[in-house]
């Protein structure tokens, strides 16, 4: 599921010609707040509910690189869920179809007046129930990766 579209932007590219790592997570961010408005937690959603979604853990992993006015895509794929939590996985892709990096994240709903965990309000928790799902055994392969320097 496409969640999120744009282009490097000239405020992005680096010394060595091509987006920056800062930028990769700027992106992923976009992406993140775009799955966050989907699931009915936009501005209005926030307000409403008196609820909104903390990013708890990232995990990048640069794949190519990519340039200015490069086009980008960003997929969504969710790896699991329960009452108050999201994992989930976006993709960035140009527009030839290459992964170009990746970012698993874990997120948590939060409600705002206590500032502590909470589940998802009822027609949230329905909105992240429609999402894509991966079944565990087709995760990608970028999915669940731990770093460290292989011995």
């Amino acid at each position: 599921m496409i969640i999120h579209e744009t282009q490097v932007a000239p405020e992005w590219v680096d010394y060595n010609g091509h987006m920056n790592d800062a930028a990769y997570a700027r992106v992923f961010s976009q992406a993140c707040e775009a799955l966050i408005d989907q699931i009915g937690l936009d501005e209005a959603g926030r307000e409403h509910y008196g609820y909104t979604i903390y990013t708890l853990e990232t995990h990048l992993c640069y794949r190519r690189e990519a340039h200015q006015g490069q086009p980008l895509s960003v997929d969504l794929t969710l790896l699991d869920s329960d009452a108050k939590r999201l994992h989930v996985f976006f993709a960035m892709f140009d527009d030839e179809d290459n992964l170009l990096a990746s970012s698993e994240q874990m997120l948590m709903g939060m409600e705002q007046g206590s500032g502590r965990p909470s589940a998802f309000p009822e027609p949230v928790a329905s909105s992240v129930a429609k999402l894509p799902q991966a079944n565990k055994d087709l995760w990608p392969e970028l999915a669940g990766r731990t770093i460290g320097i292989r011995r």
